[in-house]
């Protein structure tokens, strides 16, 4: 249970470090300029946690994962202080790098260690919904704290809320998360070459979309990116059936529910990404609302998701194809999403509350089941790396729809490319009702 403890602080100090930064950016673009740099705030993040997620999933389950989690927590601790201290948007872009570092590391780390503490998955989804409460007090609290310590102390103060969460996270798991570690017949070799192609098969894409199809586009550059990503790909498929302990194991995506879900996280991550992060854009510049009164107005987002979530645990064991509680929540996505894209200055604030909270509790209904799927497909050996995968696809979705939102804004206006981003949320919202009907799950009585 104290272990559980320290997992929750964990799950706090990442909803804290998403939720306060989305609240400020405005702020803080305000006064180091730089609009165009905007998405590269939250993208270098991005880029980051997902380059390294699978890779410490991966070293997870070879080595333990008790260390790599407190190294990431100093990361974060220490890329926040630096944002803090950032003289302008390069530096808050390069501290925020170091953070998605850090993050991505923890993100890894923090979603399989609960398949550690409790291996049986019913006993797992019913534990879930307490790390789903410590989120919602997070992300409810983080928006408004956001708002309110930037008004009344700056927008630089706001970043030094995390790092005392991070030292309380640091503190619990140090004294009582266990060092599990598997038992193999020999010390696993790292896999240094699959490590290095894993890590351009996922961060290359991105660069492409960023640095060779945003305004200034470079074609060729971006051509070279994508090429470069696609031999990345075939290398890596080539040479990762090879290893004894391969770096990113062929068999965890051989499923066809495996491959289903990991398409869905994409969609999920880049429909949540423009909600989190242009919604606060949105209401300030679209609807003329204060910091505060945007954090707050964002709050019922990021707290529906661990409503959701808590309502999909008890309905979970109940569902003979528990696939279906994330069509459900996609449609509830979509909806709210409907909502979020009809606010305009003059809207009711009840309508614009209402349309943000049907939106989170529609992903608190798939978040949760695309991890525990993927555990539940997944070898005993390979939870780990499974577990990463799935946050490693949502955190590419959230990159690309960051960065393509950024880029039409940069190309139109601020209303115009979050509008198109809303209504592209909508269409991936019904792409995931029809591939989650496709994914085939057993109950966890089986």
């Amino acid at each position: 249970m104290l272990a559980l403890a320290g997992l929750c602080a964990v799950v706090m100090l990442v909803a804290l470090d998403s939720t306060i930064v989305g609240t400020i950016l405005p702020r803080v673009v305000g006064e180091l300029g730089g609009m165009s740099l905007y998405a590269w705030v939250g993208t270098g993040y991005l880029l980051a946690s997902a380059v390294v997620i699978p890779i410490f999933g991966r070293l997870g389950d070879l080595f333990g994962r008790k260390y790599f989690i407190l190294v990431s927590i100093a990361l974060v601790v220490l890329g926040s202080a630096l944002c803090g201290l950032s003289m302008s948007m390069p530096h808050l872009i390069a501290a925020r790098t170091l953070q998605g570092i850090g993050g991505g590391m923890m993100i890894a780390t923090a979603f399989a260690a609960p398949a550690d503490l409790f291996p049986d998955a019913l006993s797992r989804v019913r534990w879930q919904a307490v790390l789903s409460t410590a989120f919602a007090i997070a992300s409810g609290v983080g928006p408004m704290l956001g708002g309110v310590v930037t008004e009344h102390l700056g927008w630089r103060a706001a970043f030094f809320v995390s790092p005392l969460m991070g030292v309380v996270a640091f503190v619990m798991l140090f004294l009582y998360f266990p060092l599990l570690k598997p038992k193999l017949l020999r010390a696993p070799r790292i896999d240094w070459l699959g490590g290095v192609l894993l890590a351009l098969a996922v961060g290359m894409p991105m660069a492409a979309l960023e640095l060779g199809f945003s305004a200034p586009a470079r074609p060729v550059l971006g051509l070279a990116f994508m090429g470069l990503a696609a031999l990345s790909v075939a290398l890596l498929v080539w040479y990762e059936r090879k290893p004894e302990q391969p770096m990113f194991p062929l068999r965890v995506l051989e499923p066809r529910e495996s491959q289903l879900l990991n398409v869905v996280g994409v969609m999920t991550g880049a429909v949540m990404f423009v909600l989190i992060y242009y919604g606060p854009l949105l209401l300030q510049t679209e609807i003329g609302l204060s910091p505060t009164e945007a954090g707050m107005i964002l709050a019922p987002l990021v707290a529906g998701i661990p409503v959701g979530s808590v309502i999909n645990g008890r309905m979970f064991p109940t569902q003979t194809q528990p696939q279906r509680l994330m069509v459900f929540g996609a449609v509830l996505l979509a909806v709210g999403c409907v909502g979020v894209t009809l606010l305009e200055r003059g809207a009711s604030m009840a309508f614009a509350v209402s349309a943000f909270c049907i939106s989170g509790v529609g992903l608190g209904f798939i978040i949760p089941n695309l991890t525990l799927f993927m555990q539940m497909i997944a070898e005993r050996r390979d939870v780990g790396v499974a577990s990463a995968l799935i946050q490693t696809t949502r955190m590419l979705g959230s990159a690309v729809g960051t960065a393509l939102v950024g880029i039409v804004i940069a190309r139109t206006s601020v209303v115009t490319g979050i509008k198109a981003g809303l209504v592209t949320a909508v269409v991936l919202c019904a792409a995931m009702m029809a591939l989650s009907l496709r994914i085939k799950m057993k109950n966890v009585r089986r």
